[in-house]
């Protein structure tokens, strides 16, 4: 049985309120307690498999008895890197080539040896900033000491600035400790990025999938109408509100691609209210060019099979879209 989170003290209190506001906070505070380990109902799915722990198990020992455990377990630690080319035509010609690190669905403490996994990757690869698209902690309630523990080796091996959302699997009581570390949380707020005197937005929303915390007309204020935006968000359920929100790229995460897939990498369960061709990898809807990622982690159980993990390095361009590899 999981650990309960430790108590949100007054000075944590205090802290949170000042860095997200008041009735956010209460808001974020209130439904973890009453919903964050519920299997039916709350959030855009009826049904949270990741929520229901007795058949956490039940799927270990199955995996075992088909003589795919162990090498599902090696496939989850085989995080490959990946990259995806975005073609933009309003892109400042100073952000031409420019490099995002994208790491989702990180579940750091699955296993004492996922963050090493994952900084193997990361030293692997070259580029101008790093965002995170949520799901630190492996379960859905309870501690998250050794998650933020994982995220700061990590931290460590990553260059420059980082960003991040939060996802279904993460407490607003995280919040104070990885900002502690240097990385930025969007909590349904924007900033500018800034190069040679050209600037694109970066926007992040709260998790739109459990928690229903998102906000993306408060995010999206301090964007300019014609800037270019680039949208953080946990799950790609909220896809058709960016586009019509003029956000230019949405990157996120939350489907793992499926995790266990059938040949082919056919997904048995995406766990998300979307269509399946957003699940995984480039897509477009619209104007709006996503990109979800199958994540770097694994949850329920630390097994992969057909569906490897990754992060992904996108490089922005002013030309015509040039694909994945």
């Amino acid at each position: 049985m999981s650990k309960p989170c430790p108590p949100l003290d007054a000075a944590m209190r205090d802290r949170l309120e000042d860095r997200i506001g008041r009735l956010h906070l209460k808001q974020r505070l209130g439904i973890e307690t009453d919903y964050e380990a519920r299997i039916f109902g709350q959030g855009l799915n009826f049904f949270h498999i990741e929520n229901w722990y007795s058949i956490h198990g039940l799927l270990r020992g199955t995996l075992r008895l088909l003589g795919v455990h162990g090498r599902g377990q090696r496939n989850a630690r085989a995080i490959r890197i990946c990259h995806n080319t975005i073609a933009l035509p309003r892109l400042p010609a100073a952000f031409d080539g420019f490099r995002i690190l994208h790491i989702s669905d990180l579940h750091l403490d699955m296993a004492e040896d996922m963050p090493h996994a994952l900084i193997e990757a990361v030293r692997q690869v070259e580029y101008d900033v790093c965002v995170l698209t949520g799901d630190f902690r492996g379960k859905t309630f309870g501690a998250y000491a050794a998650a933020l523990d994982g995220m700061r080796r990590v931290r460590a091996q990553l260059n420059g600035a980082v960003f991040g959302v939060f996802g279904n699997h993460d407490s607003i009581r995280m919040l104070p400790g990885l900002e502690d570390m240097d990385i930025r949380m969007l909590m349904n707020e924007s900033l500018a990025l800034t190069r040679d005197g050209a600037a694109i937005h970066l926007v992040g929303i709260d998790d739109p999938h459990y928690y229903r915390a998102d906000n993306l007309e408060k995010a999206m204020q301090g964007v300019p109408e014609q800037a270019l935006s680039i949208l953080l968000t946990h799950s790609p359920e909220i896809y058709r509100n960016a586009a019509y929100a003029d956000c230019d790229v949405m990157l996120c995460g939350h489907t793992h691609g499926g995790q266990i897939c059938l040949p082919g990498g056919i997904p048995l369960l995406c766990n998300a209210n979307s269509p399946r061709a957003l699940c995984s990898g480039a897509w477009r809807y619209q104007q709006l060019q996503g990109y979800t990622s199958r994540g770097s982690g694994a949850c329920m159980v630390d097994v992969r099979l057909n569906c490897p993990p990754e992060i992904t390095v996108h490089r922005l361009h002013c030309d015509k879209p040039q694909g994945t590899s």
